[in-house]
């Protein structure tokens, strides 16, 4: 199997979830033994994605595409329109017979950029809010793939059963499809549960500190949408709204590892491994538009023992009783 990483982000995120992508770097066969070319287009370099993508090659591995059977080219480009467009063409120009991305901005770039190219999409929050599709049964077109999407009411209720909240802020990007959908999503469900909702676009690293500023004084809960400039500053968040005593809940994988209070996560390794098959599926000759959108079957309520006592809050049992995993 060949692997090409291309990035146009020269300040990595240092985290142990890149280790993940090292791997991809390192193959003994040469590029012309390949029968079949796969293009890969992370929205961010997130470890979310990075540990997604292991699952998908462990899918193709399973289909027999590896040993130099299969050329996989990754692109990790900067979390913005342009260069996610600029490595969908490139991907298109280098001869990629599937196109697999990571996150809404990438599969919508991939979309709108590659013409007849299959591409299969994974860790999409909401295909059909965000636009990339217009049915769970079947794209119609030339693409398929899986969905992140999980009820946030759950999510609100089970902050709500520890204690009362009646303004949720949110902190979401107006760059990244997902995380619109998501507050639009936060927005249906507070109105169903008869809360306010404030909201702050950090379009930029530079607008987090006085985007979550704006909130604190004014919220009794943070939700944090998925994006990459949100994703980033998560440690930072928790830090800053525990000072004020607010939970920060969140669908960001790994959220209350990182200190979330309460998270609803989907599984990372389910999104790769089913955009591996249909991957390897296509590739034999099957047509995307047969495929349904996937839906996660796969998704933990966690809480956070740790920031509860830091909070100072208990947790109640029924909270513990739902909950699928409990940080202590």
């Amino acid at each position: 199997m060949v692997t090409r990483t291309r990035s146009h982000n020269h300040r990595f995120f240092r985290t142990a979830g890149l280790a993940l992508c090292a791997f991809l770097l390192l193959s003994p066969f040469p590029a012309y033994c390949a029968e079949k070319v796969v293009g890969i287009i992370m929205t961010a370099d997130l470890p979310r994605y990075c540990e997604a993508h292991k699952y998908f090659m462990k899918a193709m591995a399973r289909h027999g595409y590896d040993n130099g059977r299969l050329e996989v080219i990754v692109q990790t480009p900067n979390p913005d329109p342009i260069s996610w467009a600029n490595s969908a063409r490139k991907l298109e120009a280098l001869g990629a017979d599937v196109i697999v991305a990571y996150g809404a901005p990438a599969a919508l770039a991939a979309l709108r950029e590659v013409g007849n190219i299959p591409v299969v999409f994974s860790d999409v929050y909401d295909p059909i809010e965000t636009g990339i599709s217009r049915s769970m049964t079947s794209s119609g077109r030339n693409y398929c793939g899986i969905s992140a999407k999980v009820p946030i009411i759950t999510l609100i209720k089970a902050v709500q059963d520890i204690r009362e909240i009646k303004n949720v802020g949110v902190l979401y990007s107006s760059k990244e499809a997902g995380s619109v959908a998501q507050l639009k999503e936060m927005k249906r469900a507070a109105a169903q549960l008869g809360l306010s909702v404030q909201d702050a676009n950090v379009a930029s690293p530079r607008q987090l500190d006085s985007a979550l500023a704006s909130l604190l004084e004014r919220v009794d809960c943070i939700y944090v949408s998925e994006s990459a400039v949100v994703s980033r500053g998560l440690e930072r968040i928790v830090q800053r709204a525990a000072a004020h005593k607010v939970p920060v809940i969140s669908q960001i994988p790994d959220a209350a590892e990182r200190g979330a209070l309460v998270s609803l996560e989907i599984s990372e390794a389910e999104q790769g491994a089913v955009a591996g098959e249909y991957a390897a599926d296509i590739l034999k000759g099957r047509n995307p538009a047969s495929f349904s959108i996937a839906t996660p079957k796969k998704v933990d309520l966690v809480v956070n023992m740790k920031t509860a006592k830091v909070l100072g809050v208990n947790i109640p049992f029924q909270v513990l009783s739902v909950a699928t995993k409990v940080i202590k």
